[in-house]
C-alpha cells in the first residue's frame, strides 16, 4: 500500500490471479510467450555474446558506456524512453542507463548492471561457447540478466500487453564497485524504487540439490577500517609496563575479541580482508593495497586492518558496530585504536510481501515443469543494487540464468537456462500486472 508516495508494508498478502489457466497452470497468452521465447533463444544468446565481447570493468568507463549503448539500442526498439545518466566527475564512474515507459496499474522496476569485475587489462576476455555452456567475463554477473530483461519485455510485446505496463529499467554502471557518495550514485535508483510497486533484480538464479531457489532477502555489505598505534621501542622491552605490547599484538587482541564476542548472531558475518603492521604503514583503501616497513627488533607502532561486514537488517548492523567500537575502545597500555565504518549496500529484509512474490514465482516454476521454489538463505548471496530500493517497494531478486564461477576466470553460464529465465520473468510480470491488492 502507498500513501502520499510512501510504501507501508503489511502482512496482508497480495491476491495474485492467473486468468484463463490451462490444465498445466498456463493461460493461452503465457503459452504464446513460451513459444516465442523458445523460437528466439539463439537471438538472446547472440545479444549476450555481443555484450560479453565488450570489456566493461567498473573502471573501464568507455567499456561500460559501450555495453550501455547496446542495451539502449534494444530498449529503443521496444519503444522505451532511454536516458544515459552522467554522474559528477568527482565520483569517477561511467554513469547509468535508465529506460522508462508509461502505463496503468502496477509499476515495475527491473534492475541490472553494465559493469563487471574484470578490467580492460584482464586476461579473461571474450565470449566462448562450448555446446550449451558459455564462458566469458560478466556472462553470469550479470550480462545474461541484462539480456533476460530485454527478452522478457519482447515476449510481453509479442502478446500485446507491454504497452499497458508502467516500467522503469535501471542498468547501473558501477554495481561491482559503487561510486561514492551513494546518496548521489544511487539517487536515481532510489527514486525509481520509491516510484515502483514491485522491483525485480536479474542477477543469477540459484539451483542446487535439484531445487530452484528464490531470493527474497540479501544481506548488507559495508566496510570498516581499524587503525591501531603502539609505542615504538626496542623489542627487548615488549610487554613491559614502560613499553606495552605494541600495535600488532593490540590489533590481534581486538580481532580475537571481535571473533569471540561479536561473532555468532544469525546472518551476521565480518571479515578482515587486509592487515598491515610495522614501524611505518602506508595504506590506500581505494586500491586495497599499501606498503609496510618494520624490524623484528622494534616494537611496531602502527597497524591498519581493512574489513567488511554483512547483516540482514539495519538493527543488526547497528548492534554489531556498537559492539566492535566497545572492544576497540578498551585499549591496552601504551596503545590507542579507532575504527571507522563506511557506507555500502543496505540489507534487503525478508518481508511478507517479498515472500508473496516468491510464492507466485514458485507457481510459475511448477507450471514450467521444474517444481516448487524454496526460499534461499540470505547468507548464501552477496549484496546487490536491489537492496537500495527494498525499503520502498516489494522486491524479488535472482531472476537471472544459472551460472557458476562469478568474479573468477572460470565464470560460465548454462545457456539452456536463458530461455527458462526469460519465461519466468515474462510470466511473472504478466501475472503481477493483472493482480489485485487487498487492503
Amino acid at each position: 500500500m502507498k500513501i502520499a508516495g510512501i510504501r507501508f508494508k503489511t502482512a496482508v498478502p497480495l491476491l495474485l490471479v492467473s486468468l484463463c489457466a490451462t490444465a498445466d497452470g498456463l493461460d493461452s497468452a503465457e503459452q504464446r510467450m513460451i513459444e516465442w521465447i523458445d523460437a528466439h533463444a539463439e537471438d538472446a544468446i547472440a545479444l549476450l555474446e555481443e555484450t560479453v565481447n565488450i570489456s566493461s570493468g567498473t573502471n573501464n568507463h568507455d567499456g561500460v558506456r559501450a555495453v550501455g549503448q547496446v542495451m539502449r539500442r534494444e530498449l529503443d526498439i521496444l519503444g522505451l524512453q532511454t536516458e544515459w545518466i552522467e554522474l559528477p566527475e568527482a565520483i569517477n564512474r561511467a554513469g547509468h542507463l535508465f529506460a522508462r515507459k508509461d502505463g496503468s496499474g502496477k509499476k515495475f522496476l527491473l534492475i541490472g548492471h553494465l559493469d563487471t569485475v574484470f578490467e580492460a587489462d584482464d586476461a579473461f576476455a571474450g565470449f566462448v561457447r562450448d555446446g550449451d555452456t558459455g564462458h566469458g567475463p560478466g556472462i553470469d554477473d550479470m550480462k545474461s540478466g541484462n539480456v533476460i530483461i530485454v527478452y522478457a519485455l519482447k515476449a510481453l510485446q509479442e502478446i500485446g500487453v507491454l504497452a499497458d505496463i508502467p516500467i522503469v529499467i535501471a542498468y547501473t554502471g558501477d554495481e561491482e564497485k559503487s561510486g561514492k557518495p551513494l546518496s548521489i550514485s544511487r539517487k536515481h535508483l532510489v527514486d525509481a524504487g520509491k516510484w515502483a510497486d514491485i522491483a525485480l533484480g536479474f542477477e543469477s538464479a540459484i539451483r542446487y540439490d535439484g531445487v530452484d531457489w528464490a531470493t527474497i532477502a540479501r544481506r548488507s555489505s559495508t566496510g570498516w577500517i581499524l587503525r591501531v598505534t603502539g609505542k615504538q621501542a626496542h623489542s627487548s622491552g615488549i610487554f613491559s609496563d614502560d613499553d606495552g605490547a605494541g600495535a600488532i599484538f593490540e590489533t590481534a587482541r581486538i580481532l580475537n575479541a571481535f571473533y569471540d564476542e561479536v561473532r555468532g548472531e544469525e546472518h551476521l558475518t565480518f571479515n578482515a580482508g587486509t592487515i598491515q603492521g610495522g614501524t611505518d604503514v602506508d595504506y590506500d583503501p581505494q586500491q586495497n593495497r599499501g606498503t609496510t616497513f618494520g624490524k623484528t627488533n622494534v616494537i611496531p607502532r602502527k597497524t591498519v586492518v581493512h574489513g567488511g561486514i554483512r547483516t540482514i537488517s539495519q538493527d543488526q548492523l547497528d548492534r554489531a558496530r556498537t559492539a566492535m567500537q566497545a572492544i576497540v575502545a578498551n585499549n591496552s597500555p601504551h596503545t590507542s585504536a579507532s575504527i571507522e565504518f563506511f557506507e555500502g549496500y543496505p540489507p534487503m529484509f525478508p518481508t511478507a510481501a517479498n515472500r508473496d512474490l516468491k510464492n507466485e514465482l514458485s507457481a510459475i516454476n511448477e507450471a514450467l515443469g521444474r517444481g516448487p521454489m524454496s526460499e534461499l538463505d540470505p547468507s548464501k548471496r552477496g549484496a546487490a543494487d536491489i537492496s537500495f530500493v527494498a525499503p520502498y517497494t516489494d522486491a524479488l531478486a535472482g531472476l537471472g540464468a544459472l551460472g557458476e564461477g562469478g568474479h573468477t576466470p572460470h565464470e560460465s553460464l548454462d545457456l539452456t537456462s536463458m530461455p527458462l529465465a526469460v519465461k519466468r520473468a515474462a510470466i511473472l510480470i504478466y501475472r503481477l500486472s493483472k493482480a489485485t491488492e487487498t487492503d
